[in-house]
């Protein structure tokens, strides 16, 4: 299907550049979510920082849900597991560990481990529901993992026998984990359900749990954080969980799934570029071919068979 092919109800052409468009500002805002949780974290506990931005981006999703469906629909037992478990795989673990990896892992580094979400997602669909793979497929996960071995053991794949991979590192991974049984979930148990409202019940339930975690970790609210962090929390929130998800949601609407992912390909690229621009970061050579990799190995993956 090519971008003149984009319809919208009625037979009117859609606005497929604003569509195109959003979805990259979305790839750009993703990437600068690392930018604002490293920003959030240098002032304050992870558990903390991550409670935060879910209270915020629970608020932005459920109004976002008045406003564009209407009412939130009403959930039978099965996807209220559904969603209770998301809120503990998508929304508690992975942001536990993403903040707590992002306390001693830069932000471009980072991203190019969470480059790995569809790799990982593909696997567990392998291994749990027997979803076959393609020859492509199988190839683009080997060059993806190869990626991020070297990502993680900066060059040295020898480093990660040895233990020589890092704490965060291993947190980063957990968020990649994380992400892939949240995607899991949603596939199986959320059925029925608009992806924004399930993203908000998700959100909800998953704030609540993150609730409980700060006392049990020991962590306060810090309510001497500088501006910066504040304002790094309401990115998070508001811009990089909601206003990202939505604009997200209606790519995937218009252009189906596998054109609209393919634009996620550009967060580890944003990323990079954003944590050289605003926090000095570099990456040493070995990161950004591992990340290449990483990035090429997720392409392969999403890429279309006949082209678009």
């Amino acid at each position: 299907m090519t971008v003149a092919g984009d319809r919208v109800a009625g037979g009117r052409e859609a606005p497929a550049l604003a569509v195109h468009a959003k979805l990259v500002l979305v790839a750009v805002i993703w990437g600068g979510t690392f930018i604002a949780g490293r920003v959030a974290v240098a002032e304050m506990p992870a558990t903390t920082a991550a409670f935060v931005r879910y209270a915020i981006a629970s608020v932005a999703l459920v109004a976002a849900v008045l406003a564009i469906d209407g009412r939130f629909a009403a959930l039978t037992s099965r996807q209220w597991l559904g969603v209770w478990l998301l809120g503990a795989t998508g929304v508690a673990a992975y942001n536990l560990c993403f903040m707590i990896g992002l306390t001693t892992v830069p932000a471009g580094r980072a991203s190019l481990i969470v480059a790995l979400n569809p790799v990982a997602t593909l696997a567990g669909s392998a291994l749990l529901f027997r979803e076959k793979l393609s020859v492509r497929k199988a190839t683009g996960m080997l060059v993806a993992l190869v990626g991020a071995v070297i990502v993680i053991a900066r060059g040295d794949p020898r480093a990660l026998v040895a233990g020589a991979g890092g704490v965060g590192e291993a947190f980063i991974l957990g968020a990649v984990l994380s992400f892939a049984a949240f995607t899991l979930i949603t596939k199986r148990l959320i059925g029925g359900l608009s992806p924004l409202s399930a993203s908000a019940y998700a959100s909800l339930t998953g704030t609540a749990l993150l609730a409980a975690a700060v006392p049990v970790a020991g962590d306060v609210f810090v309510p001497d954080a500088s501006l910066a962090a504040w304002a790094s929390l309401a990115f998070l929130g508001a811009v990089g969980t909601a206003i990202a998800f939505v604009w997200y949601s209606d790519g995937v609407r218009r252009l189906g799934p596998s054109r609209a992912a393919v634009y996620t390909n550009l967060v580890p690229v944003a990323a990079v570029v954003l944590g050289m621009l605003l926090l000095g970061e570099s990456l040493e050579p070995s990161a950004l071919a591992g990340g290449a990799l990483v990035v090429a190995g997720v392409w392969t993956i999403n890429a279309r068979r006949h082209g678009a």
